[in-house]
């Protein structure tokens, strides 16, 4: 686990809350900061200053964080909204800014390219733009409520968040049509063959993942096009079952034996 150097003293507690979560999910991920960064595409000293409460990260940042790390967006999105407005507008303390006098303005956060290796920023580009119109329609629907309990004995303030949701919000629905074209197996969303595919990621080449662990006899739950804990033990079944490398990212060598 990462030994985090402490947050700033004059940090809002709203703000504080929100990054604590933020770092007990990178944590949980397993990921490095230049990890993190490649998954996200934000740079690592971004993210270096995100976790370490000199700058406040974007929604889609925090949103990015939260599938990596197996949380439920919808949360942590109104954290960052009860953050962002203390970072404006700070009650009891002040917000840190990355900048002294004199210091020019600390620059817009770093979006890494696509490197040799790496995924192509195109699909990266397209997942993104996928996720934030989701987290659009969903935003829309929430309402976040503060309410500030005070116990007796003087303990301290605790805030409480109330978010309630639209029940017209629905993701996006995939099917299976699984058939054999020329030897090879198609299930209708994606005819990707060599595209990366891992924890985290969602979009219409996970629904063809899904689909096709299903037709080989492997549930890999619901046909959601996102890949979550149950779909990456599907993939890993099946890799263990084709006797390829058990590590549960689709790669060629995986969509080449789920193709058949």
């Amino acid at each position: 686990m990462s030994r985090w150097k402490a947050l700033p003293e004059e940090l809002d507690p709203r703000v504080r809350q929100l990054l604590v979560r933020l770092r007990r999910l990178k944590d949980h991920s397993g990921l490095s900061v230049r990890q993190l960064a490649a998954r996200t595409g934000y740079s690592p000293k971004s993210w270096e200053r995100y976790l370490g409460g000199r700058s406040l990260p974007p929604r889609e940042a925090v949103e990015a964080l939260a599938r990596i790390g197996g949380d439920d967006p919808t949360r942590l999105l109104a954290l960052h909204e009860v953050a962002a407005e203390a970072w404006g507008n700070p009650r009891g303390g002040t917000a840190v800014r990355e900048t002294a006098v004199g210091e020019t303005a600390v620059p817009e956060p770093e979006i890494l390219s696509a490197g040799p290796g790496r995924r192509t920023l195109s699909l990266r580009v397209a997942l993104v733009a996928g996720a934030v119109a989701l987290v659009l329609a969903v935003s829309s629907a929430v309402l976040v409520t503060l309410r500030l309990m005070h116990h007796d004995g003087g303990s301290a303030d605790k805030t409480t968040t109330t978010v309630t949701l639209s029940a017209g919000t629905s993701a996006p629905s995939y099917t299976c049509r699984v058939q054999q074209v020329e030897g090879r197996w198609y299930a209708g969303n994606s005819r990707t063959q060599n595209a990366t595919v891992g924890y985290g990621d969602s979009g219409p080449a996970v629904a063809e993942v899904q689909c096709l662990l299903r037709r080989a006899g492997i549930s890999p739950g619901g046909i959601d096009g996102m890949f979550g804990p149950l779909t990456q033990g599907a993939v890993k079944a099946f890799q263990r079952q084709a006797r390829l490398d058990v590590d549960g990212v689709v790669g060629p060598h995986t969509w080449k034996a789920l193709r058949g």
